[in-house]
């Protein structure tokens, strides 16, 4: 499982450090992609077959199903460590999620998400802030 919160730097070329805690669970390769709230989605191999399971099982007829179907599958593609543990996001994703120079790598349980650092910062604000409607809306989810 990933968990925690890391601030790294993209360098020159695009690449982006993934934590040391999170490198094990990655070594069999992962998957990129853009994910929602203008993050992005990082997935080892064997969640992204979950999930794309799921995708591909979305009633075509449905807009909407297309819609996230091509915002998950289209916009994926196939990422491993180098021996120095960075993966290369591609061009159109950093484009997409607006990064920068710094960014934050978040562990999600099944998913890591990548941020643009500015952008975390104040999607964390916001949600922080919120945080007591955010409880009672899940308490009557049951959680």
């Amino acid at each position: 499982m990933f968990l925690g919160e890391y601030t790294h730097n993209l360098d020159i070329k695009g690449r982006i450090a993934v934590p040391v805690k999170f490198r094990q669970k990655l070594t069999t390769g992962a998957i990129i992609t853009r994910g929602l709230d203008k993050c992005l989605f990082i997935f080892g191999n064997k969640e992204w077959e979950i999930l794309a399971q799921k995708l591909i099982s979305l009633p075509l007829a449905q807009s909407n199903s297309r819609a996230f179907a091509r915002l998950m599958l289209a916009g994926a593609m196939d990422v491993e460590l180098d021996n120095q543990g960075r993966i290369l996001v591609p061009d159109y994703l950093r484009v997409y999620a607006n990064l920068k120079k710094e960014v934050v790598v978040a562990g999600l349980y099944n998913r890591i998400e990548i941020w643009d650092s500015e952008a975390w910062k104040d999607y964390k604000q916001k949600t922080e802030s919120q945080s007591d409607e955010i409880a009672e809306k899940l308490g009557e989810l049951g959680i």
